[in-house]
Formats: C-alpha cells, structure tokens, sequence
C-alpha cells in the first residue's frame, strides 16, 4: 500500500513580541522573536513579506516609519517555514490610541491601560470592554487590580473631542499554565496544522492511499 506524506506549516516554539499594539502614523514599532532553544534564522513576516531591515536605523525588525497599511498580522517564520503565534498592530490616522500589554498576563497581577492622545497628557478618558463601558478615568490611565479569565477582552478608551482608539485584545493566563506545542493560541486556523516537535522541524502528516 503506498503513503503520501503532506507537510503543512507548523507553529514552533517561538513567540512574536512586539514593543507595541496600538500606534499613530509616523511612528515606529519593534519586534523580537523570542524562543526557548533560540531564534536564529527567524524572520518577522507580516502578509506583504519579510520585515526588511533599513540600514539608516538602528533597530532590527522594526518599522521606523509606520503608516496605516502596515496594520495587520505579524508572526516569525522559520528557515523551514515554522510559524509562530501571530499579533495584530494597529496604525491609525486618528488621534487616540489604547497603551496594553503586549504579552499574556499572569492571573492575579495588576494591569494599567492607557489611554493615548497625541497633543496632551492627563486628560480624561471613558474605557470600554467588548463594547461595554467600564468607568471614566481622569488620569487617562485605568488599572485591574487583580486580573482574572473574566477580564479577558477586547479593549478600547475614547476621549471626547478627540475620538476612540481601536480595539486591543487583553490576553489573560493561568500562573501554572505550561506551554505546550500544539497550545490552541499557537495553533494555524489550518485543521490539518500539527504542531512541531521539540526541534522545530515540521512533523508529516501521513496518509494511507485507498
């Protein structure tokens, strides 16, 4: 009986991080591929290609001039064509933008948004929850004592007379929780993705022929 092995891009053990999700045109966002046995040989990709580096900047993997086409989904890739977890920046021409983590945060930590504008500091700001209003700031910054599953949410603040920011994902995880290969927030939307296995080579798929 003869095998056709199918190979489809895997997710690694590697995790993009970028210095931010939210930001105004014209100004720069950084990202760093971060993994366990190392990175060497990661490229960050977004859907128009590899992130080029621009020999008059001195930051690697780095827009230094963001403008609104370059929102979107970003992720590492492989030599071997090995994706990792993808997150989504956000280049607005508008004049508020929402400060999060960009990271996971741990269950039971504090956590404080910011509420961006370009022209001034310290204004007052209503922040809101999947759509829902939450309370108003003065401060423009508004803190989760103690994060829990329950604050796990998309994000955003508006500033009267200014506008509303876009929305940012707020990712919350267990103190215990232990990465895994094939963890359902590292895995492709492809229901033939496997995931990769410890080295980061891409794992066949095997298929008995009728």
């Amino acid at each position: 009986m003869e095998v056709t092995a199918l190979c489809s891009r895997q997710f690694a053990d590697v995790r993009i991080v970028p210095s931010t999700l939210q930001l105004f045109v014209y100004e720069s966002v950084s990202f760093t591929c971060e993994g366990s046995a190392g990175s060497v040989g990661w490229k960050v990709r977004n859907n128009k290609g590899v992130i080029k580096t621009n020999p008059y900047v001195t930051c690697n993997n780095c827009i230094d001039v963001a403008i609104e086409s370059d929102s979107g989904e970003y992720w590492c890739e492989g030599e071997e064509g090995q994706r990792s977890n993808a997150v989504n920046i956000t280049v607005t021409a508008g004049s508020v933008v929402l400060e999060s983590p960009v990271l996971p945060v741990m269950k039971g930590e504090a956590v404080t948004l910011h509420c961006r504008i370009k022209t001034t500091s310290n204004i007052t700001a209503d922040f809101y929850k999947d759509g829902v209003f939450i309370k108003t700031e003065s401060t423009g910054n508004t803190t989760i004592q103690s994060v829990s599953k329950s604050n796990e949410g998309l994000y955003k603040c508006n500033i009267s007379g200014a506008g509303e920011s876009p929305e940012s994902w707020l990712a919350v995880k267990d103190q215990l929780e232990i990465p895994k290969d094939n963890d359902s927030a590292n895995q492709s939307k492809d229901p033939l993705a496997q995931p990769a296995d410890k080295t980061g080579k891409i794992t066949p798929i095997i298929f008995p022929s009728s």
